[in-house]
């Protein structure tokens, strides 16, 4: 046994700390006290403490059978808002001294399993992930009420804005992250975003190894293939390389339940389903991110250059509806990606901090329509009397898009931070028709630039309680192509400027030990974002003229953490209050021929109220058992129709095309030791239920089947065997085993029953 107590340089305790041996399954938390006891077999080992708001410290120690070792550890304040170490328990833990509403999702146990980042992101109180089909297919993050573009996403602090399909975080493994930060609703400053419904923040590890190897590979169901290799040294004076590289294939030839259309008559009959095989939605999408540089220097704790590649490959199965299916339509794209990151502590004085980071993202993504043929779902060919299955094109887009962040923290004793954060972002798109024999060029590009400036003040005084107050300011110029006549065929340059003023509060207070309240708001704003001003040149229409969102945040969270003996609770509550004004939706458009698209528009006015249930329990390193729920109330706030003045007869009515309630659970069985020492079988069931919801406001819409998206309750199996300490791992799932059919946009059917397997291995100290 080995035991101990944790202080802070300053002599204070520090409670419910992470306390574990480094490479092994031993660990546990601090009492109220700081004090630890952990219990492992005699050997040499390094003991690692980490602790919200402290630097973490790794120790070697030794342990004897039959003997009690002391070894007490302090550790050193760190109050960089970005970079706080998190307290993990059993997977999902607070912020803890974050005043902000927030919450960190570990990965390290699920990186044997075959999930990526948006699945281990399940696991977050009020996160629902909304996907449209199968590996590749186009993915939503749906967070208290707030769906897609509300929902900004970072890695490392860094806005992934314009990154391309291939970092969409359906399709990053899990290994890619050490945690995953979810800051609900209002927002820190440092992330200089225009997020309203949250920020999922992607935090790779930085901690330095002398050098390491994380590879797997992965095979199952419908011919999915997935791998991940990750290496890297750090040499001692300080020169650093690491190397990430992932790749997904799948044919995502799953069976679907969808009509036929009968080429003979021209009908379809949307109530007559069949049950079809998808053949035309094969995806791949390859990356490589490498990074070099120095650490630990005099001048700078981190001064890395990158470089990103990625490519993907799609074929266009469906439209927006499963009624309309393509069998030749398809979208290429590859993107290059240079970087640079700079960070130092205490730069010039003690107390001030800098971070700044920049990027180029070039990519260029075609889109291809260019058959003769129409499909059905059976895979049978007719003729048409024009090429195009949805719309004849072969378009090449190239994007442009600069990004750089500059962070500053400037901190006056223990109790004094004052942060200063900018954030700037600009965009180019060029479209090219490749249908002649010469390119065609489109005449006016469609550009935007945008600026986000944040500043706030934070107040520690004590570990009980601490505040923050902020102000950030928006502006956006944005410029494009604008039709002069109804028919579309006469375009203008056009551009606008938009400047907007924000500002919160943030506050939280420890009851009791463990018993902790947090209250934040925010008059946020939310820029609109490329996709919805320029859509995507294929099936997403933009409107270059959309307004800014604009809303009223409001967050109360009470949560209770409390381990004691063997046993380790977690509970918490929270509710949420957002008044949004200009509210951007999201809809289904018609075209000729029987087709659809979708379109953006200022909605008006929407009022959401709801709130999330969490708790979680462990029993010593044996069992970990622990849910969700979800209740949100998201409502149609506008007395009078847009742009008519009349009655608008969906007032007070839900909003449509969005999940209100919904619920996940898991259990986690242990086995240490399992057949010979250092090797670990872990058993995991989880689930997942949806409660049914219309896709149209419901006094509008119909009560049909095709209409209205059914309850659901999926379930998964897990399956993994550690060797070696975790050197060697051996997993295999099974997803959805009832073989429950699952839809979560419009009448798009995800897959049903199955099957996966993996291996990896990790190497390194």
């Amino acid at each position: 046994m080995i035991s101990g107590k944790i202080v802070s340089t300053e002599k204070e305790i520090v409670d419910f700390a992470t306390v574990y041996l480094k490479d092994t399954n031993y660990g546990g938390t601090t009492n109220e006290e700081g004090i630890y006891h952990l219990k492992a077999p005699a050997g040499d080992y390094i003991l690692v403490v980490s602790a919200i708001g402290y630097a973490t410290v790794e120790k070697p120690v030794k342990l004897i059978t039959g003997q009690r070792t002391k070894q007490n550890i302090v550790i050193a304040s760190q109050t960089e808002e970005l970079e706080e170490v998190v307290v993990v328990s059993n997977g999902v833990s607070r912020l803890k001294r974050s005043a902000f509403n927030a919450v960190a999702v570990d990965t390290k146990e699920l990186q044997n399993s075959t999930k990526s980042l948006s699945d281990a992101l399940a696991k977050a109180p009020g996160m629902k992930l909304r996907e449209s089909g199968g590996v590749g297919s186009d993915m939503q993050l749906m967070l208290d009420g707030f769906s897609g573009k509300h929902v900004k996403v970072f890695i490392d602090g860094v806005p992934q804005e314009g990154v391309g399909s291939s970092f969409a975080l359906n399709n990053i493994p899990v290994n890619f992250a050490d945690r995953i930060e979810v800051y609900k609703g209002v927002v820190p400053v440092g992330f200089g975003t225009d997020a309203i419904g949250g920020v999922v923040n992607i935090v790779t590890n930085k901690k330095r190894r002398n050098w390491f190897l994380d590879a797997s590979y992965s095979y199952g169901s419908f011919n999915t293939h997935k791998s991940y290799v990750n290496f890297g040294q750090t040499l001692s004076n300080g020169f650093t390389y690491e190397i990430n590289a992932f790749q997904n294939y799948s044919d995502n030839d799953y069976k679907v339940d969808a009509p036929v259309k009968d080429f003979a008559t021209g009908s379809l009959d949307t109530d007559r389903k069949e049950r079809v095989k998808r053949f035309n939605d094969t995806y791949h999408n390859e990356a490589v991110v490498g990074k070099l540089g120095l650490v630990d220097k005099k001048w700078a704790d981190r001064l890395l250059v990158g470089f990103t590649w990625s490519n993907m490959y799609q074929d266009i199965q469906t439209g927006v509806r499963q009624n309309t299916v393509f069998g030749a339509k398809y979208r290429k794209g590859h993107s290059l990606m240079p970087s640079l990151e700079y960070s130092k502590r205490d730069l010039l004085t003690k107390g001030f901090d800098l971070v700044f980071t920049a990027n180029y993202n070039k990519n260029l993504t075609t889109n291809v329509d260019t058959s003769a043929y129409e499909y059905n779902w059976r895979g049978e060919q007719h003729l048409m009397n024009s090429r195009g299955e949805q719309s004849y094109q072969h378009t090449r887009s190239d994007n442009n898009n600069w990004n750089g962040t500059l962070s500053m923290n400037y901190r006056i004793g223990k109790a004094h931070v004052f942060t200063f954060n900018h954030v700037l972002n600009s965009f180019r798109r060029s479209n090219t028709s490749l249908l002649t024999n010469e390119e065609l060029t489109d005449a006016i590009d469609k550009e935007t630039r945008k600026n986000i400036s944040g500043l706030s003040y934070r107040l520690m005084p004590s570990e009980h309680w601490n505040l923050s107050v902020f102000g950030k300011y928006y502006n956006q110029y944005v410029a494009g192509p604008m039709a002069t006549s109804t028919t579309q065929q006469e375009f203008v340059r056009t551009s606008r400027s938009v400047n907007s003023m924000g500002y919160g509060a943030a506050g939280t207070y420890f009851v009791l030990p463990g018993l902790q309240a947090k209250l934040s708001y925010e008059k946020a704003y939310r820029l609109p974002t490329i996709e919805e001003m320029f859509g995507n040149e294929d099936l997403e229409m933009g409107d270059l003229g959309i307004r800014p969102e604009n809303s009223d945040n409001l967050n109360l969270n009470v949560s209770y953490n409390k381990a004691f003996d063997k046993h380790s609770i977690y509970v918490e509550v929270g509710g949420i209050y957002r008044n949004t004004k200009d509210y951007i939706q999201r809809n289904i458009t018609d075209l000729s021929g029987g087709k659809q698209a979708a379109t953006y528009i200022n909605y008006g006015k929407v009022l959401t109220k709801g709130f999330n249930l969490s708790a979680r329990y462990s029993f010593a390193d044996w069992v970990s058992v622990g849910g969700n729920y979800t209740e949100m109330n998201v409502r149609d706030n506008q007395q009078t129709a847009i742009g008519s003045g009349a009655e608008n007869i969906a007032y007070k009515q839900r909003m449509p095309n969005l999940p209100y309630r919904f619920a996940d659970s898991d259990v986690t069985f242990y086995w240490r030791n399992f057949l010979k020492k250092g090797n670990t079988l872990i058993a995991t069931y989880d689930n997942q239920y949806l409660h049914s919801f219309t896709y149209y406001s419901s006094i509008i819409g119909s009560n049909k089947g095709e209409y209205v998206v059914p309850n659901q309750f999926s379930h998964n199996l897990t399956l993994s065997y550690s060797l070696c300490g975790g050197r060697y791992n051996l997993s295999f799932e099974c997803r959805n085993f009832t073989d429950e059919k699952l839809y979560d946009n419009f009448s798009l059917q995800k897959a049903g029953r199955a099957f996966y397997g993996k291996f990896r291995i990790y190497l390194g100290n």
